[in-house]
């Protein structure tokens, strides 16, 4: 697969159990109340508005689809960028 994804956290659902900040910390980040966050390059800030999405370097790809594979909330969304299909998460399944 080489298509650009990008990915975004359905907040409400999050657990708050960090699997998503192991598997990919340049694109996942907690806030303060322990809710992930996607985040547009490792030192930008949290996108933190609802529905607000990160594209994501190829070379992060699988390990954004693993967390998205792996997270117990199942609120990790990713899609294909060129046409919104869905990739892994809930949409995908």
């Amino acid at each position: 697969m080489s298509d650009e994804v990008r990915v975004w956290i359905e907040h409400h659902l999050c657990t708050g159990d960090g699997l998503c900040v192991q598997y990919a910390p340049d694109i996942f980040e907690f806030d303060d109340a322990g809710v992930a966050h996607v985040k547009s390059d490792p030192d930008g800030p949290l996108l933190t508005e609802e529905g607000a999405s990160a594209n994501v370097p190829e070379s992060l790809r699988l390990d954004v689809i693993d967390a998205a594979d792996g997270c117990p909330g199942n609120c990790i969304h990713v899609a294909r960028r060129s046409d919104g299909a869905p990739i892994a998460g809930p949409d995908a399944n």
